[in-house]
């Protein structure tokens, strides 16, 4: 199966397109919702967490696994690439979401990107970092949402208030520069915000959402690399798995992923 891990519920909106994009491969997503958030934790902690999560997911038998998660991408991925792979599965594969992200983002030829994130991930200034590593004359500007996570986590995306919170962030983006003309959602819960964040941009701004890029990218790593496309089932099935309660789990897990998840429930560290 190919892994997908997350320190909770925002990764199905990535398995989501994925799995729309590519629906023949078998899939196995993680949640560790008993650990969430892990933007607000140290770099240390997050890789051990991201660690766990991997080792558990391979011993399940993935050769390839997908860090669907934007803090785990940020603290932990190189590390887990550079150290903890070719020592202990030289063999597996794992990969991020930051990384195939700014490669779509550059793609587009534009001078001036917008990143709306978790605090956490903007503190790491991981997709500057990585968009400048590729095109240092590309200017990124980021903003922080810390109260969206919470927000659709409680089920309030269709709330009033919501409208005027996405709007105060905009403001906040837009501030620091008006020719922005694109912006990357660069937590995997916002787009379940999609259709707010476009009535509130200008006609001109173009948002990008992080699961088709990372489908895209995925058919595109797979077609390059045989030595793990062959090891993939294709079976179309879908298994779930989380760290917390598995009856919360399922019923948050239908606003993300689009429809009806039973999980079973597991023990990480």
């Amino acid at each position: 199966m190919i892994g997908f891990f997350d320190s909770g519920f925002g990764g199905l909106t990535i398995l989501k397109k994925v799995v729309a994009f590519l629906p023949d491969y078998d899939y196995l997503y993680l949640g560790d919702n008993a650990r969430v958030p892990y933007g607000n934790r140290s770099q240390k902690m997050v890789y051990q967490f991201t660690r766990e999560a991997v080792d558990f997911l391979f011993k399940q038998g993935c050769p390839l696994i997908i860090i669907a998660c934007n803090a785990a991408s940020a603290k932990a991925l190189r590390r887990i690439q550079q150290e903890f792979l070719p020592e202990a599965y030289p063999d597996r594969r794992v990969l991020g979401v930051i990384r195939p992200s700014a490669e779509a983002i550059i793609e587009t030829g534009c001078q001036k990107i917008g990143v709306l994130a978790t605090e956490g991930v903007v503190a790491s200034g991981a997709y500057r970092t990585e968009i400048n590593k590729v095109n240092p004359s590309i200017k990124v500007f980021q903003q922080a949402c810390p109260l969206l996570v919470p927000i659709i986590e409680a089920g309030e995306q269709d709330w009033e208030g919501t409208d005027m919170i996405v709007r105060k962030y905009l403001d906040g983006l837009f501030a620091q520069d008006r020719q922005i003309d694109k912006i990357l959602l660069a937590c995997t819960h916002y787009p379940i915000l999609s259709k707010t964040f476009e009535k509130n941009v200008p006609s001109h701004v173009a948002i990008f959402e992080q699961g088709p890029i990372v489908a895209r990218k995925l058919k595109d790593y797979l077609r390059r690399h045989t030595e793990i496309e062959t090891k993939l089932k294709k079976g179309k099935d879908r298994k779930f798995l989380t760290t917390d309660v598995s009856e919360k789990f399922d019923r948050l897990a239908r606003v993300f992923f689009g429809q009806s998840v039973a999980s079973d429930l597991i023990s990480l560290g």
